[in-house]
């Protein structure tokens, strides 16, 4: 049973990955690039570390893995902020298509 969660998980998060890098291509402006760069490929990020968890099923290996998860969601949230404030700096962003704009 531990098997097929597993590979649920990684399934799903591969899935969520492959959205992710989709989304990277096509959304068309810095914002919407952000989003498809931090929401779903951290959330597959984690099912994947879940699921090779699940599978392995070691104690080094689970630490080592939820070590990886806390990092990734200490530093992508952060990471999309300073893109989008660069962003928004540079002259990328369209302030017409912003309803609020905190920054001016």
């Amino acid at each position: 049973m531990i098997d097929v969660i597993a590979g649920f998980l990684l399934i799903t998060g591969a899935a969520l990955a492959t959205i992710a890098s989709i989304g990277l291509v096509r959304f068309p402006n810095v914002f919407s690039r952000m989003h498809a760069a931090t929401k779903p490929q951290t959330l597959g990020l984690i099912c994947i570390l879940l699921g090779v968890a699940l599978r392995l099923q070691t104690v080094a290996a689970t630490t080592t893995l939820l070590v990886v998860i806390v990092f990734q969601l200490v530093t992508a949230p952060v990471a999309s902020h300073m893109v989008g404030r660069a962003a928004h700096r540079v002259g990328l962003i369209d302030p017409d298509r912003l309803t609020r704009n905190d920054l001016d």
